[in-house]
């Protein structure tokens, strides 16, 4: 034994890094993701900071639930979500038709490492905050890889985190559960207000082997009997049968389940008020209670799951509801029911408004959820995304300005990113402009045109303001139905009976044109071309069996893969270009400032489909 050992003590280094930037993100969640790129391609220098090794949140590989939106899984296609998630969308489905989520946490993470202006911080949870007065100067993170504390100031800083945190802890006006009927007069709002909140889910993924499989529990899974799951689907051709749906369908009923992908009733909520430090130990009690699902669907009789086999459980759980943070408008179900559109309004929804159990999987005699369903969709606007009393503090995602009945339907992820869209293109405005979210109202009608320029749909308006919007169009060739003066309406989707999508009559050798002809020559430095994407088939990552059957191999056939755009003046070219391979529904073109009259788009070949199709041409 070596006896001339000597010890010394070592004081730990003290690793501190301080930042500063126009804008700060927090959270990495899909929200997070579109506002931190929106802010950055609007020129903000951006940070965004998330607590854990990957981007997507709830739609990540450790969690993995599919994007659901205002499409409410195709029953309403013409309301699919366009912008920055729909681009993400394109892009993972044009390398990733395996559903491999490793693939699409690359993706994200490939999207925000390429973006200019924006600084990323993964693994680093933001643990405090610094005011003067109602506004945030600092935040105070901690980056557990590197055992860095990191200090962050900017001008802006913005709340996604899904919980509210960074709102908590700078003092913002929240709420949580439920309010009461007499709150905002909301008819399906309970009596009186509750503490009822929704909750947390694991999910799991399982394959059928081909053969019969064993399956030993853990010691720790909790035991379930068939009385006390009959109400929730977990067989295969497990049907529920409900009363009467004339106001309310629930999501279980007359449907039958799937025991390859499941559960999202496998849910928690906690046992007390304080639900966010019972975190751990609801995600302990979930642990229990997805193996004893699991355990039950293999052991407990008869589910015809024989040959399935688990391929991923997962470990962290999805969290559906934390604080809600009070703005200068609040959004209610009487919003949600009479699709209202305001003059502010910068996202939309479309999700029925959809509340769960209050005691999740324990309510064994209760259906696990109470769908409230409604044709078409609402606007949200901009005041539910900024902090009434913290003057520099924006929100994105589920915490956003609303009651409970409104949230239950602008909470899905679909709803949240189109809105952390609209946050950090605010953010990069009201740094710009040197003014507080508040104080962006005056202008709130060019951040709606910035958001229509981008590919985010508002119901309420089609002002892109574009220079080529009182332009003489015409094509080479023209499906009836389907007229060229389409793409200068503003409106780059199919609305009822509207197509407002110029469709070729097929593709010639030489390609179909599509030119534009303004009597003035103007001076642009952009242009924007918007194809078709077809909303009608969704691109999503799943783990659904269901929902992948509803996809096509490939990026949408529709898409222009390969075109050239040339602008003329006084019939000379001043500029060209050419892009092939495209997989994108949005193509932006710049340019060195020209003066021009007349645009052509030559559409040469698309990703499969026998006709060119353009929803917009728009220059700037």
């Amino acid at each position: 034994m070596n006896t001339n050992l000597t010890y010394s003590k070592i004081e730990p280094p003290i690793r501190e890094k301080s930042a500063s930037y126009d804008v700060v993100v927090v959270g990495g969640g899909l929200s997070g993701v579109c506002a931190a790129l929106a802010a950055a391609r609007h020129g903000a220098r951006t940070a965004i900071v998330q607590d854990r090794p990957m981007f997507g949140g709830n739609a990540s590989s450790e969690i993995r639930m599919h994007v659901c939106g205002a499409s409410e899984n195709q029953k309403k296609p013409e309301l699919e979500e366009g912008g920055i998630l729909h681009e993400l969308l394109l892009a993972n489905k044009s390398r990733n038709d395996a559903y491999n989520f490793s693939i699409w946490d690359m993706t994200l993470y490939e999207a925000i490492r390429a973006q200019e202006n924006l600084d990323f911080y993964l693994n680093t949870t933001m643990i405090g905050c610094r005011k003067d007065g109602d506004r945030i100067t600092e935040i105070h993170c901690r980056q557990l890889t590197t055992e860095m504390t990191l200090h962050f100031t900017a001008e802006i800083f913005i709340d996604c985190s899904g919980i509210g945190s960074l709102a908590f802890y700078a003092g913002a006006e929240y709420t949580v559960g439920s309010e009461g009927h007499d709150a905002f007069g909301e008819p399906d709002a309970p009596a009186e207000p509750t503490a009822d909140r929704m909750g947390n889910t694991l999910l799991l993924k399982a394959v059928d082997r081909g053969h019969p499989v064993h399956f030993s529990p853990p010691a720790f899974a909790r035991h379930f009997t068939e009385e006390e799951l009959k109400y929730r689907p977990h067989s295969s051709g497990f049907t529920v049968a409900v009363g009467d749906t004339s106001d309310y369908t629930r999501m279980t009923a007359f449907s039958t389940s799937s025991i390859d992908y499941g559960y999202w009733w496998i849910e928690l909520c906690g046992h007390t008020e304080d639900f966010f430090s019972e975190y751990e130990d609801v995600r302990d009690e979930l642990m229990s209670c997805v193996w004893g699902v699991w355990d039950h669907i293999k052991n407990g009789g008869d589910h015809g799951a024989e040959n399935f086999d688990l391929e991923w459980i997962g470990i962290l759980p999805g969290m559906r509801e934390g604080r809600r943070v009070l703005g200068d408008y609040i959004l209610t179900e009487n919003d949600i029911l009479e699709n209202r559109c305001f003059d502010d309004g910068v996202a939309y929804g479309g999700w029925a408004m959809d509340v769960h159990t209050p005691n999740g999987l324990y309510d064994f005699d209760r259906n696990p959820s109470m769908i409230r369903c409604f044709d078409g969709a609402y606007e949200i606007p901009y005041r539910c995304y900024y902090s009434r009393n913290v003057s520099n503090l924006m929100m994105a995602g589920k915490i956003i300005s609303a009651t409970k009945m409104g949230i239950s339907s602008a909470r899905v992820m679909g709803t949240c990113a189109i809105g952390g869209q609209a946050v950090g293109t605010a953010a990069a405005m009201c740094v710009q402009r040197g003014i507080s979210p508040r104080g962006l109202l005056p202008y709130v009608r060019d951040l709606r045109r910035a958001l229509v320029r981008d590919d985010c749909y508002l119901p309420s308006t089609s002002d892109r303001g574009s220079l080529l919007s009182g332009a003489s169009v015409t094509a080479t060739s023209t499906k009836e139905g389907h007229s060229p003066a389409w793409v200068i309406n503003g409106i780059s989707r199919s609305v009822g009976n509207a197509s407002n999508c110029w469709v070729s009559d097929g593709i010639s050798a030489d390609g179909e044109c599509l030119t534009l002809t303004v009597d003035r020559g103007v001076r642009i430095s952009e242009l924007r071309l918007t194809f078709d994407s077809n909303f009608a088939y969704p691109i999503k990552i799943t783990l659904s069996n269901k929902r992948r059957a509803q996809q096509r191999v490939g990026v949408p056939p529709e898409l222009v893969r390969d075109y050239c755009v040339r602008l003329w003046r006084n019939n000379a070219l001043v500029a060209e270009r050419s892009v092939s391979g495209n997989v994108q529904r949005l193509n932006i073109l710049r340019f060195d400032e020209v003066e021009v009259d007349r645009v052509e788009c030559i559409i040469q070949k698309t990703n499969g489909c026998s006709d060119a199709r353009v929803f917009a041409v728009d220059a700037y």
